[in-house]
């Protein structure tokens, strides 16, 4: 649904609308669960996760790859959320394998039921003692990101196969937002440049190390007018091929998003998968990819109760129990969490700002939202809040508890 209904208005239907996310009766549903009634019965915020609806993501994804004529491997990206029930799910539905990039995400991954056969690590700043933890497991898919890292994997495991990060110097993000484009005209830290490109193999050669795979990631978010750029960066990291005759598999990355505001529309996933079709059909390699927000970003929302409202000056602040140290990715990213009220006053709506209780200016979940009126004890979803969230949480203020639960 894509309308853009104020809250509160009588039959309304909202953009962010979905079969498992609406109102009925004038109070939120979700999981198909009532917000507020839950809400009531925590201590404090909340996060509330749909596993069918991350499985369902899941799902899509492997249908568009299903289309590329290529065989295929999903890696669910743990890092945008390691809540367990909702790694356990994945790991045992056996329709994704794992993308970690820490020792521990390895073990972690592998405590939630999946094999090192299905775990693939891509990091950076990757330590001696990291590639130790990480080299115990000889089933595991290493890339490297740097020549560095291939040297020492080559000096404590000379012939293992291995896979290479490249940075394609092309890449795009939701908004095309700097801060989430990997790979462009600003030089990053990720993956291994052209210019590097000669020295990389030859430290590869040098040890016998066989490159099996090609891996390469540019940018977080992006929509369907971002898929040219991501299409030329996709032909830009195709040329490293050429001079990889033992690569079995080729991995995008992760980086689809999904709609944050009201003119947002959904990934076209045909239009995506037609790209990695005219890329890769053909050349006798599987494709991989590693959507971790795409899978669990919509399928949970963040749960705050009102602690106060007060005009100040030409604005009205509603305050709320949780900061954005619960999730960053409003303040750091700008890619917003849409605020909807748990059970909303038929009042005309007003428009407010939200902020947390996080003595810090960066603290504000919304500016200038339309919502109906708000009062103290009333309770607030952040809808988009299942990846990146939790999992970045920190405790500045000393004021990072918060519960999860997944239905």
């Amino acid at each position: 649904m894509n309308q853009t209904c104020k809250h509160g208005t009588a039959g309304a239907t909202f953009w962010w609308a979905r079969e498992d996310l609406h109102y009925r009766n004038g109070r939120l549903l979700f999981a198909g669960q009532d917000v507020a009634e839950l809400a009531a019965k925590s201590s404090g915020p909340l996060y509330l996760y749909s596993l069918d609806r991350a499985e369902a993501n899941l799902c899509r994804v492997q249908a568009a790859l299903d289309q590329t004529g290529c065989a295929s491997r999903i890696y669910y990206a743990m890092k945008a959320n390691r809540f367990l029930p909702l790694l356990e799910r994945l790991a045992h539905s056996g329709k994704c394998g794992a993308d970690i990039c820490s020792p521990n995400e390895l073990d972690l991954a592998l405590s939630c039921g999946f094999p090192a056969s299905r775990i693939s690590f891509t990091g950076t700043g990757v330590s001696s003692r990291d590639l130790d933890r990480l080299l115990a497991q000889p089933d595991l898919t290493i890339n490297c990101d740097t020549i560095g890292m291939i040297r020492r994997i080559g000096e404590r495991h000379p012939g293992r196969e291995i896979g290479l990060r490249v940075n394609p110097g092309l890449g795009t993000g939701y908004g095309d937002a700097e801060k989430l484009t990997y790979a462009g005209a600003r030089t990053t830290k990720f993956g291994i440049y052209r210019e590097q490109w000669a020295a990389a193999l030859e430290t590869a050669r040098r040890y016998g190390l066989k490159v099996t795979g090609l891996h390469f990631h540019v940018g977080c978010g992006y929509l369907n007018g971002q898929l040219e750029s991501w299409d030329r960066a996709v032909g830009a990291a195709v040329n490293f091929l050429d001079d990889l005759p033992d690569v079995r598999s080729v991995n995008a990355g992760g980086g689809l998003g999904l709609p944050h505001r009201p003119e947002d529309r959904p990934l076209d996933l045909a239009a995506w998968s037609a790209i990695l079709r005219r890329h890769f059909a053909g050349r006798g390699v599987s494709i991989a990819v590693e959507p971790g927000d795409y899978i669990a970003k919509d399928a949970g929302i963040l749960v705050l109760s009102v602690t106060d409202a007060e005009q100040k000056r030409d604005t009205r602040f509603v305050y709320v129990n949780g900061g954005f140290n619960l999730h960053p990715e409003p303040a750091f990213y700008g890619l917003p969490c849409e605020p909807v009220p748990c059970v909303p006053r038929g009042a005309p709506a007003e428009p407010v700002t939200i902020v947390g209780n996080i003595n810090e200016a960066l603290d504000i979940w919304a500016s200038d939202m339309s919502m109906p009126p708000l009062a103290e004890g009333d309770f607030i979803a952040l809808l988009n809040a299942g990846g990146y969230g939790s999992a970045m949480s920190s405790n500045h203020c000393m004021r990072g508890d918060f519960q999860e639960q997944a239905f």
